[in-house]
């Protein structure tokens, strides 16, 4: 019954319908054809940039025409739709010789639901997903975010809030019951809104070959070497280049009063005396209006002789048997360049000019060989020769927690009963503030006195104080004493020493 009462009240409206309205709509059809024939025809002038463009430097324009002939296929497509179903809806109003510039039943009511929503035929379903396809892929290729939103506002499908609440889609909203003259004039707006994505999209691709470049009023030339610092022997490289310039036509460039014949402009020369020196020169080039433009460069570089810095971290000896590490670096080399090599030993690089040498041996001399990759060649910059010695007897300690927790290492005096009770026994190590080499405890002595004064010794196989010496470290009053010795120790270099000197305990 609703539904019988709106179809009525629809036909009721209709009936009201003034010649004035649908002249009107007349109107609006006839002023968004002259739109749509404008934004054609700058689109069409586009397209024929590109092919021009394309003839004259195929290799820069083919990736941006194949996009926009992409862009024209999609968009034509859609557009011829929407002039075939205006086609359609005038011949279903005024006959088959109808013509959509000369409406004669503008007011027709049935036409357009007709070609629009009929239950086999009805091409509104076909209409609506071309538009939404459409939006889609273009709106991609539009990069402006503004753009994209104006685009995407008139290709819109949704269907008004109100509306949708009496069950209608997109296509029977749009044309259920409209006016042949409203639904032609809606499908002009259609192809309108097509024509300009289009030209949005193509402004956007012509941007990218130049075709609407702003010419500037000023060039230079400019020089980029990859080091203004040469090493003797090595090679000077530059790259000569006019700035903004295309890299499909390339400038001509001359040194000394002659053509460098390099198609990237890259310049290289053998430097075989040390000093400073200068690059001058000058580019040629064509500008947009066929007139030839020079422009002179100048560029100071300094060849030096072959040196390098090698450097152990730690000081100027290294140690056998021990990972020493060590710093490398050449001047005007990156790291990532420089190779060393040692006698007497492995050296490992680390990456970052940071490198660990091992000696085999105590008692002789490391060499380390450096050398540097430049311009697809190793060249020799310097021996360091090193003195090797044995890693230095570490030092007896028990570590202990102060109240901050931090680990302090105690190796001799007063320390309380408590702390005591809560060690696991000692450990060694070369600590002097440079070195901090860590010792593994191989076993050790405690010497007890007992009221007589007679000495008690206690040994540990460990570096782990045995249950025996805990039990002598209960008994101990304040103030009395007690000693570590007889301390073995291994370090990295695998060697067992025998520690001198005794430390002594005091229970405070």
């Amino acid at each position: 019954m609703i539904n019988l009462m709106y179809v009525v009240l629809m036909a009721m409206l209709a009936m009201n319908v003034s010649s004035d309205v649908l002249k009107g709509f007349s109107l609006v059809d006839d002023s968004l054809n002259r739109s749509t024939v404008n934004a054609s025809q700058t689109n069409e002038a586009i397209y024929k940039d590109f092919e021009e463009q394309l003839k004259a430097n195929p290799k820069k324009v083919k990736e941006w025409y194949d996009k926009a002939q992409y862009v024209r296929q999609m968009s034509d497509s859609l557009y011829t739709l929407a002039e075939t179903l205006k086609e359609r809806i005038v011949k279903k109003s005024d006959g088959k010789d109808g013509d959509v510039r000369n409406i004669k039943n503008k007011e027709n009511l049935e036409a357009a639901s007709y070609v629009m929503l009929a239950p086999a035929t009805g091409q509104g379903k076909q209409l609506f997903q071309a538009i939404n396809s459409y939006r889609d892929r273009i709106v991609k290729m539009v990069t402006d975010p503004a753009q994209q939103k104006i685009i995407s506002s008139n290709l819109s499908t949704e269907v008004p809030q109100s509306i949708r609440t009496l069950g209608k889609n997109w296509q029977e909203y749009m044309f259920e019951s409209m006016p042949t003259a409203a639904a032609v004039t809606l499908l002009t707006k259609l192809q309108n809104d097509v024509r300009y994505a289009e030209g949005e999209v193509l402004h956007g691709l012509s941007a990218n070959i130049g075709i609407k470049d702003i010419h500037v009023n000023e060039l230079n030339a400019y020089v980029i070497p990859s080091s203004q610092t040469v090493v003797q022997g090595g090679k000077f490289t530059a790259q000569i280049l006019m700035a903004a310039v295309d890299t499909t036509n390339r400038p001509a460039i001359y040194i000394g009063g002659r053509k460098i014949d390099s198609d990237r402009g890259i310049y290289e020369t053998v430097c075989s005396r040390t000093g400073d020196f200068t690059l001058t020169g000058y580019i040629e080039m064509l500008n947009a209006q066929g007139e030839q433009v020079r422009r002179q460069f100048e560029q100071k570089y300094t060849v030096v002789a072959p040196s390098a810095t090698v450097s152990a971290d730690l000081m100027n000896v290294l140690y056998a048997g021990y990972d020493n590490p060590m710093s490398v670096s050449i001047p005007g080399v990156p790291t990532n360049q420089i190779q060393a090599t040692m006698t007497g030993g492995s050296l490992t690089a680390k990456g970052d000019g940071k490198f660990v040498a091992r000696p085999t041996s105590p008692g002789g001399e490391a060499v380390i060989t450096v050398s540097a990759s430049t311009n697809g060649r190793s060249q020799e910059m310097g021996k360091f020769t090193f003195r090797v010695r044995k890693l230095p007897d570490p030092t007896a300690f028990i570590d202990y927690p102060d109240g901050s927790g931090s680990t302090n290492r105690f190796k001799g005096g007063k320390l309380s009963k408590q702390i005591l009770m809560n060690t696991s026994g000692i450990g060694a190590a070369v600590d002097d503030g440079l070195l901090n080499i860590p010792f593994r405890v191989q076993g050790f002595q405690t010497i007890f006195f007992d009221n007589m004064g007679n000495a008690i010794p206690e040994v540990s196989q460990s570096a782990n104080f045995t249950d025996r010496q805990r039990n002598m470290f209960r008994q101990l009053a304040r103030g009395k004493r007690f000693y570590i010795s007889e301390i073995r120790a291994i370090g990295p270099d695998g060697i067992e020493r025998k520690l001198d000197g005794v430390m002594e305990v005091i229970v405070n």
